[in-house]
């Protein structure tokens, strides 16, 4: 007896295509037999956590016990650091989770859901899987045209997902972009603001939507703690929102999705703003030293707020993200974002961002 058990899937989830993530670095070891391996592909902490989050890490856990479900110490500390109450914030297995959440429980299948070109991939991914129709808007010098974003809204639109700063891309919406956006979306859709970047972008003109939850009741913002607080293996992240959205996310959301490590280890590193400061200038200098590079080479990138840097390499991407992997570096090719010519390179400490260039100008050289 034989089925074809492709054909039991709903429609959405039938015709996708996985998420792909960076190759591991056991991976390549395993393939080529390489030892001295760099990965910049994943959009990670190169620093790791910090010591508060290390010491929580080293202390032995109660791993027979369910977590808090609720969180609700971690959330206490949010609502602090954040200026509100704990009824505004949602936790996440990673930030990723909540982009999920949010479109279960307000999307159906006859429902648009709004974002840009070269955005994260997730987006069309949680779209597609409940059967909604992807609105795609066309990209502006790489970056989100918000006034053409706000043009695609219709009366079927019930989400739009704005990355900020955007990951591939690194690009960013200014304050006033951002706000004129806002105020021109109607009330009947959701705005999720992802900024699982905010840590790195350290720019005047670059907004923090948290402060806008009173303003603008319709938008959701998220935050991570798998990047600038260096948490990414264990997997949380939050949002902030108006207490009615919460309530629904709460809904959908599954029992203890939070485990108890990363709970603990999250609430020490909100108060970190050692490490934070220490890992913002080390993905500056590392960034000085990328894009002084690429600059000596002749190879045009996108300027970045986040913790990456988008190169264009003139030619496919993925043969030198290819290349590369025989040197020992592993970099993300983005072809799937639309950027067939360029590849996407994580800030790493000094010795790997100099292992990256002296391998990149030995694959171009070829």
């Amino acid at each position: 007896m034989s089925c074809d058990l492709l054909t039991l899937a709903t429609p959405g989830v039938a015709t996708l295509e996985p998420y792909q993530p960076g190759k591991p670095v056991e991976e390549l070891q395993r393939e080529l037999g390489l030892k001295d391996i760099v990965k910049l592909a994943s959009n990670e902490n190169p620093l790791g956590p910090g010591e508060r989050a290390m010491e929580v890490l080293r202390r032995p856990k109660e791993i027979a016990r369910y977590p808090d479900g609720n969180g609700f110490k971690l959330k206490a500390r949010l609502a602090k650091y954040h200026g509100m109450s704990a009824d505004r914030i949602t936790l996440g297995n990673g930030s990723n989770e909540i982009l999920e959440l949010i479109t279960r429980a307000i999307i159906q299948p006859h429902h648009e859901v709004v974002f840009s070109d070269h955005a994260f991939a997730v987006y069309p991914l949680v779209t597609q899987a409940v059967g909604a129709k992807p609105v795609v808007v066309q990209a502006k010098d790489w970056a989100h045209d918000s006034e053409a974003m706000a043009a695609a809204v219709t009366a079927n639109t019930r989400l739009m997902f704005v990355a900020n700063p955007n990951n591939p891309t690194g690009t960013w919406l200014k304050c006033n972009e951002l706000t004129r956006l806002l105020e021109t979306v109607p009330d009947h859709v959701i705005v999720v603001v992802d900024e699982a970047y905010f840590d790195y972008a350290v720019l005047p003109d670059y907004p923090d939507c948290s402060t806008w939850l009173d303003i603008y009741p319709n938008l959701l913002v998220t935050r991570t703690f798998s990047k600038a607080y260096g948490l990414a293996a264990l997997r949380i992240g939050y949002s902030l929102s108006h207490p009615e959205i919460a309530d629904l996310l709460n809904r959908v959301r599954q029992p203890f999705n939070v485990n108890a490590v990363a709970l603990a280890a999250a609430e020490v590193s909100i108060d970190d703003r050692k490490h934070i400061k220490k890992s913002i200038q080390a993905n500056q200098d590392g960034m000085n030293l990328l894009t002084s590079a690429f600059d000596e080479m002749g190879l045009p990138y996108l300027p970045s707020a986040g913790n990456f840097v988008c190169v264009d390499l003139q030619r496919p991407g993925r043969e030198i993200f290819n290349q590369l992997l025989r040197k020992g570096v592993i970099v993300r090719p983005v072809d799937n974002y639309g950027m067939p010519n360029h590849i996407r390179v994580t800030i790493g400490i000094e010795h790997e961002n100099k292992k990256f260039i002296a391998a990149l100008k030995k694959v171009l050289a070829s």
